[in-house]
């Protein structure tokens, strides 16, 4: 799903970034959401205490750690969403060849969501029918006679193609599309719910969200690639006239890659990066455990690591 921001906080929880190494074997990126966080404490742990390695994490963007892997200055990318982004694994792995991605992914799933409350309320069941007026005026806030729909993070991949899908269903008309921080968007839903009001955001799995609240996906046609032509702001000006997304997304698989660099210069560490596996159900539970329980990153994956011997294990050999 996701790029992002440079602040050393995201989803309402500290990072777990210590203070830059001087001499770090391998540095580790942390993109700003809270999947990707846990995956990457988990990552960072495993090498050090299994291989002995000082490994630095780094926050940062999709495109950051990509131009980082290709340089050898950044290791890991501890959870690139695919098809999100296609651009970048298409120029560096297939292309260019100087980042590898491991070939077990995380199954995820994308699409727009209402709380039950709302669907109740206001009979709303298809994401088309946010492009009628009358429906999109449930959803307003402001009192602008347009509804509102946060569609992401500013510079998550998938905020660009909600954009895309947005224009392709029509509603972009009738809303006003959101980009804020996951943690600011989720506590607007939060207080929706307190508050019995109507609300319609983006949701994805693995996530948290739909363990905290009753959640609804809106129905949409299936997934058909024949009418998804998303095109990337960074490669055309034009990309949203020339974009289009008209039915649901396909399913996402979430992937680790790792320079090719570290073949050479740390093959332990690149033979359990292509041998690391995680599930959706893990991932959920690690997103729960730092955005609702407010564990620390860094203690978190210590203890997970030390509970979950059998699954590490299987990395190493």
């Amino acid at each position: 799903m996701r790029a992002f921001s440079k602040s050393v906080v995201a989803c309402g929880l500290t990072l777990g970034l210590a203070a830059p190494a001087m001499a770090a074997d391998m540095v580790v990126g942390v993109p700003n959401w809270p999947s990707a966080v846990a995956t990457a404490n988990v990552i960072k742990v495993v090498l050090e205490d299994n291989l002995g390695l000082e490994v630095e994490l780094q926050n940062g963007t999709n495109a950051v750690f990509f131009e980082g892997m290709d340089a050898g200055s950044v290791h890991v990318h501890p959870e690139v969403w695919l098809p999100n982004q296609n651009n970048l694994n298409q120029k560096f792995v297939k292309e260019k060849g100087t980042v590898v991605m491991t070939a077990q992914g995380v199954a995820g799933d994308q699409a727009i969501c209402a709380t039950k409350g709302t669907v109740e309320r206001t009979g709303i069941s298809s994401l088309s029918e946010l492009s009628d007026p009358d429906m999109a005026k449930n959803f307003d806030t402001d009192g602008d006679g347009k509804g509102e729909l946060w569609i992401g993070a500013a510079g998550w991949a998938s905020t660009t193609i909600e954009r895309i899908r947005a224009k392709s269903y029509g509603y972009d008309e009738t809303m006003t599309l959101k980009e804020m921080d996951e943690s600011l968007a989720l506590a607007e839903v939060d207080s929706a719910v307190n508050k019995k009001q109507d609300i319609v955001f983006f949701c994805y799995t693995p996530h948290h969200m739909f363990a905290w609240h009753d959640l609804v996906i809106l129905k949409e046609p299936a997934h058909n690639p024949d009418n998804w032509n998303v095109v990337q702001p960074t490669d055309d000006p034009e990309w949203l006239e020339k974009s289009e997304a008209a039915s649901a997304w396909d399913t996402a698989y979430l992937h680790v890659h790792y320079a090719k660099s570290l073949e050479t210069d740390h093959p332990a560490a690149a033979a359990l990066l292509s041998n690391f596996s995680l599930n959706t159900d893990i991932v959920s539970t690690m997103t729960y455990a730092l955005v609702v329980e407010k564990a620390d990153p860094a203690e978190y994956a210590k203890a997970w690591v030390g509970e979950n011997g059998a699954l590490v294990d299987s990395w190493l050999n």
